[in-house]
């Protein structure tokens, strides 16, 4: 009679072992994947610098998409606009961190281009917003768009009932591509009129210290100026300063971009006549939102987004809709 075969004790313990890890394993598996579920999708803002108005006012924006959509978000930038090598090495950190997406400004066109194209090969999504950058792999574009806000500056300064043009240019870093193409355009659009001669064009760091003093040596060296446009923020500022350090408000007509206290101050004084006004908030808010649609990898109807643009002078800048553009937290 054939008996059957027992298992001895210590195999029985060596099965239960091994039962009992697989259990302790699965539950561990589905322990961590909860978790991994539980953590927010992280989205990392690097732009070319974080102090101006204008930024304060994107970051809003950021903050405002960041909580809707409930996502980690982080704000970066260098602490100037000429800092390119410092944000090439935030894009790194951030890459490093776990970015699933880069929402980025560029300090410089081509230097920031290579950073970009290594985080997109390491499976970051990048939204550029502001200022562009010289990468094909970029995901999706949001900015004013720059040379018909430039053919704006133009027109503004075609508006004038002056006989004689005669024009200075203080824009700044020339490697920036937005700066660029706002000058083209406003180039551009004068072209053809016999008006208008450019008499004097320079490119400072974007700082007011560094405009100002450059608005001071161009009106000192070119005394026939009387009209001066600008293409940024802190420029408008340096130029508007220089206009006051010199009492030439009277002699000269200033047509500047963007827009806080300081400057739009000077637009009721008379050191500046005309701003282009961006829409930085939505910038913020678009590049995380399209930003989270990539994550999840929804497809993108536009890739290419044109956030408005208004030009507001001394004499339309009380009116309910431009208050609002002005001041769009008032």
């Amino acid at each position: 009679m054939k008996h059957s075969k027992k298992i001895k004790p210590v195999a029985w313990i060596v099965v239960l072992c091994l039962f009992s890890n697989l259990l302790m394993s699965c539950g561990t598996l589905t322990v961590e994947k909860q978790k991994d579920a539980s953590v927010k999708p992280y989205v990392a803002v690097i732009t070319k610098s974080t102090t101006s108005q204008y930024w304060k006012t994107t970051f809003a924006g950021v903050n405002a998409a960041g909580s809707e959509y409930n996502l980690k978000v982080t704000i970066d930038g260098p602490a100037n606009e000429e800092d390119y090598s410092l944000q090439n090495e935030m894009v790194k950190s951030a890459v490093d961190n776990g970015a699933d997406a880069i929402v980025f400004s560029a300090v410089d066109y081509n230097a920031n281009a290579e950073a970009i194209d290594e985080a997109v090969d390491k499976g970051v999504k990048v939204v550029v917003i502001d200022s562009d950058v010289n990468s094909d792999k970029v995901s999706c574009r949001i900015s004013t768009d720059n040379y018909k806000a430039g053919q704006m500056v133009g027109e503004a300064v075609l508006a004038g009932d002056e006989e004689e043009l005669r024009v200075g240019i203080v824009n700044f870093d020339k490697n920036s591509d937005n700066g660029q193409q706002r000058e083209r355009g406003f180039r551009d659009s004068v072209a053809d009129n016999e008006r208008v001669t450019i008499v004097s064009a320079v490119n400072v760091n974007s700082t007011t210290e560094e405009a100002m003093a450059a608005t001071v040596a161009m009106l000192e060296e070119n005394p026939q100026i009387n009209i001066i446009v600008t293409f940024n923020e802190w420029t408008s500022l340096g130029v508007g300063y220089a206009v006051q350090k010199m009492n030439a408000a009277e002699d000269v007509r200033v047509v500047a971009f963007d827009s806080n206290v300081v400057s739009v101050g000077m637009l009721e004084t008379g050191e500046v006549d005309a701003l282009i006004v961006q829409n930085p908030y939505a910038m913020g808010y678009l590049g995380v939102e399209y930003a989270w649609m990539l994550i999840n990898g929804e497809k993108l109807k536009e890739t290419n987004i044109d956030t408005t643009t208004t030009l507001i002078t001394r004499e339309n800048m009380l009116e309910p809709d431009n208050q609002k553009v002005l001041f769009p937290f008032q």
